[in-house]
């Protein structure tokens, strides 16, 4: 991480991510404060936002703010989105990035509480942080509001319907709330395939890349790739696209079944 161009396009404002802490959440923070960004890094955990922050901002010289959020509950969003405010007076960008995809044993025994807890991470919440974001933003000088979904929305499977339903609602998300808060603030989405994060691990490596090699790319992403896209999103290179869905995925979107 860290290994991003050295401009300021981003200078002088202040972006939030959720699920910052590691993943794709952590190399966007890393490329916004390098871009010149002050972050408040959101994630479930503070001890785990704190040490990011710290690293973060010994790193670059940005205001860091942690702040401990779970984005599935209605109730902890408002403080979220106030911490920005109290502590640097704006807000430009936010990253609905925070998400899950817990394992079931088969869709008939999955339990209403994991489907629920999944639809509330992955859909309820961004749709709180969109509202209460978007209309602060859309009072004051606009910005941009990115939301992280996943090519599960076009081509789900069973092992991750809840997750991939939720992911196709936030897509849906995405288009309203352009429509609701534009001119002045821009909602675009990043379709993100699959990344060798932390999740990666869990994966049948063997499986995956038989898998791949139906991708045009023929390989899964480093996480330092979602880089562009959040870049060009978060910054006034984008400033005539909203209600967008850029897919950074390899092609697996496209590739055969």
């Amino acid at each position: 991480m860290g290994e991003h161009a050295p401009t300021q396009v981003l200078a002088g404002k202040v972006a939030l991510v959720t699920g910052g802490t590691r993943g794709l959440g952590r190399e966007m923070v890393e490329a916004f404060a390098d871009a010149g960004a002050d972050v408040v890094i959101s994630s479930r955990k503070m001890d785990s936002c704190v040490e990011a922050a710290d690293a973060v901002h010994e790193r670059t010289g940005r205001r860091c703010v942690p702040y401990a959020c779970h984005v599935g509950r209605w109730d902890e969003i408002p403080g979220l989105i106030e911490a920005a405010y109290e502590n640097f007076g704006r807000l430009d960008i936010v990253v609905n990035n925070a998400g899950i995809s817990p394992l079931y044993p088969s869709l008939d025994a999955l339990s209403e509480e994991l489907f629920d807890k999944t639809i509330g991470v992955n859909l309820k919440g961004p749709f709180r942080v969109c509202a209460l974001a978007g209309s602060r933003m859309a009072e004051g000088d606009g910005g941009s509001i990115i939301n992280v979904s996943s090519i599960a929305a076009v081509r789900p499977t069973p092992r991750e319907l809840p997750y991939a339903a939720a992911k196709a609602g936030l897509d849906v998300l995405t288009t309203g709330f352009a429509m609701a808060y534009g001119p002045k603030v821009r909602v675009n989405t990043i379709m993100a395939g699959p990344f060798l994060t932390d999740i990666a691990r869990a994966w049948d490596m063997d499986s995956f890349n038989r898998h791949a090699a139906n991708f045009p790319l023929r390989r899964a992403g480093q996480p330092s790739e979602i880089v562009g896209a959040a870049m060009y999103l978060a910054s006034p290179a984008s400033s005539y696209t909203t209600g967008a869905v850029i897919t950074v995925d390899g092609g697996s979107s496209i590739a055969r079944m």
